[in-house]
């Protein structure tokens, strides 16, 4: 149902438009509510929040049409007024215009005409709604989702290619925060929770400085994706000021002596990059798979508070820009061969 403000000092307005109407507000399409000068109007509004138009006069006691326009500018740009007015010069139409109105309907008035004028502004009133929603459903959006899948879909013919995959080459990274769990067993939920975000806040904007895309959080893990140029650099640049950032922040209090600390895996290599899950249930993980993938998972959870671990055999790549410190062999969970790995320490100034 469509609410409209009728404003006119002419009582007779009331009822010609209840009778010109009356199948449309019978239908409940439309529905009137009317006011003898601006300053009721104003009232009328202020207990009406969701008119949607408004007809109004402008030569009428107390306040006037222009003046009413203009106040109503000041509250509510959105709302959408019909000037309707024996004065039909060029004048009151300009000033009319220059307000705000959407159009503008000389006396006597043709009850055909204005319904047209209706229906028009009626049109524009709810492409602007849908405009408005498809923006806060956007900005929703965006908190639950990555760019890169924003830009997949942007990009691609969304149906047709739900489940289409490529082959990359990319860095992965998991970051966990160490005995997380200490702190759930003792505080409130929400505690938790506002403490949680606080963490993986800092974290990513350390992603976000390196180019990097969060491909997801997994309870109290980050997992992040660098490709391009110099993505293995940039993934062990990241994980550095993560672990630093890390070791600034405080004890979150003397009772549980929790203090965050990270233990990261990283791996580069070439992976699956694609929409993973159930086309049926519409239900999917756009994402990274592989070999590569499981190995720097693998890595974090070998990995000690503070440590951050990746495989000798591709540490000669970034060898001038970083030291390292050698771990030795370790068996890794499903690798049938242990592999050589290596502590990184520092960026080298």
């Amino acid at each position: 149902m469509v609410k409209i403000l009728v404003v006119d000092d002419e009582a007779d307005l009331e009822i010609l438009i209840k009778q010109k109407f009356r199948k449309r507000i019978k239908g409940g399409e439309l529905e009137f509510l009317f006011a003898l000068n601006g300053r009721i109007a104003l009232e009328v509004i202020e207990e009406n929040p969701d008119v949607d138009l408004i007809l109004s006069d402008i030569n009428m006691p107390e306040m006037d049409g222009l003046t009413l326009l203009s106040k109503v500018k000041e509250k509510n740009s959105l709302l959408k007024t019909v000037i309707i007015s024996a004065y039909g010069d060029m004048e009151n139409i300009r000033t009319a215009m220059n307000l705000g109105a959407f159009d503008f309907i000389t006396k006597p008035v043709d009850f055909r005409d204005l319904e047209i004028t209706l229906d028009k502004t009626i049109q524009y009133r709810n492409q602007i709604k849908s405009t408005l929603k498809a923006l806060r459903e956007n900005n929703i959006l965006k908190m639950y989702v990555d760019e890169t899948v924003l830009n997949f879909m942007g990009n691609k013919e969304l149906e047709s290619s739900l489940l289409e995959n490529e082959i990359i080459e990319a860095t992965v990274v998991f970051i966990d925060l160490v005995a997380f769990t200490k702190i759930s067993e003792n505080e409130e939920p929400n505690v938790v929770v506002n403490l949680l975000n606080d963490y993986f806040d800092l974290m990513v904007k350390e992603i976000i400085n390196e180019q990097g895309s969060v491909d997801k959080f997994i309870g109290d893990a980050v997992m992040a994706v660098f490709q391009g140029e110099n993505h293995f650099a940039r993934a062990i640049r990241t994980s550095l000021a993560i672990r630093e950032k890390m070791d600034e922040m405080p004890a979150f209090s003397k009772e549980n002596k929790f203090k965050p600390e990270v233990s990261i895996g990283i791996n580069t290599g070439e992976m699956v990059s694609g929409n993973i899950g159930s086309k049926s249930l519409k239900r999917l993980d756009y994402t990274v798979i592989g070999d590569a993938v499981n190995v720097a998972a693998r890595l974090q959870s070998a990995a000690s508070p503070g440590q951050i671990l990746l495989l000798e055999k591709y540490a000669n790549s970034v060898v001038t820009e970083f030291s390292f410190q050698e771990i030795g062999e370790l068996k890794l969970k499903n690798k049938a061969q242990p592999v050589k790995v290596l502590e990184v320490l520092s960026e080298i100034k």
